[in-house]
């Protein structure tokens, strides 16, 4: 059995379970990692024991994802050598994960220039916290995240809703501004709505005149630039349907 093999597996799962368990990682040198240590050590140890093929495994070198290496930053008379430490290095990390981190993260050429004769068990030691850091904000921000959409789409269903119970579409805003009383040209200002409804494309702005709303109207007929007589009611109907279709 190939212990080196054994002894990197075993510090990646000791590192894993102290992130999995308290999202953070105890100093190499503490009783608590040793104990840890100790214990999946033993873990991978039988695993390996009880399974010729995941033996053999553990010893063959990991592959290296080529296409995700990020482009290494520094003297250009260091840039080859450490390319090439950080391939040999990664060919000898099994956990894809740690691997994905290295290679897009570790861009500084003089950091694998500087840990490149330490022993791979050791090298990964001296990442860990490193390592469970980035695990740490990778989860928080995945959270923040997670919690955007939700209040997102939570959001958009709420406004559903509000229109749903107000009866508000397209085909009925349509109908309220065909039927609004016509009103002289006014300068157009800002944008209300945007409707498609039948081939017809409305849309709709405030105006410099207070008492109007501009219609821009496009149609299989035609364009057309008209005024409505500007309600509140409608003008509320149009936010509320605007507000929806920039959260569909």
């Amino acid at each position: 059995m190939d212990l080196s093999a054994v002894r990197e597996q075993a510090i990646e799962a000791t590192a894993r379970a102290f992130w999995e368990r308290d999202g953070t990682v105890p100093d190499q040198d503490s009783d608590e990692w040793e104990e840890e240590y100790r214990r999946q050590f033993e873990i991978v140890k039988t695993r390996l024991a009880a399974s010729p093929a995941a033996a053999a495994g553990a010893a063959a070198a990991a592959p290296v994802e080529e296409a995700a290496l990020a482009e290494l930053t520094g003297q250009p008379t260091q840039l080859r050598w450490a390319a090439q430490i950080r391939t040999d290095r990664l060919q000898e990390i099994r956990d894809r994960d740690i691997r994905k981190w290295l290679a897009t993260t570790w861009l500084k050429a003089k950091s694998w220039l500087d840990t490149r004769d330490l022993a791979t068990p050791v090298f990964l030691q001296r990442i860990a916290p490193h390592y469970a850091e980035y695990r740490r904000t990778a989860e928080e921000r995945e959270r923040a995240e997670k919690a955007k959409r939700e209040a997102r789409e939570a959001a958009a269903a709420a406004l559903r809703r509000e229109i749903e119970a107000a009866h508000i579409t397209a085909d009925g805003l349509a109908e309220m501004i065909d039927a609004a009383e016509r009103m002289p040209p006014a300068p157009i200002r800002e944008k209300l709505v945007e409707i498609e409804v039948e081939g017809r494309n409305l849309r709709v702005f405030e105006s410099g005149d207070e008492l109007t709303l501009m219609v821009l109207e496009k149609s299989p007929g035609g364009r057309g630039e008209y005024g409505i007589e500007r309600d509140e009611g409608l003008v509320a109907d149009l936010k509320l349907y605007a507000r929806a279709l920039e959260l569909s």
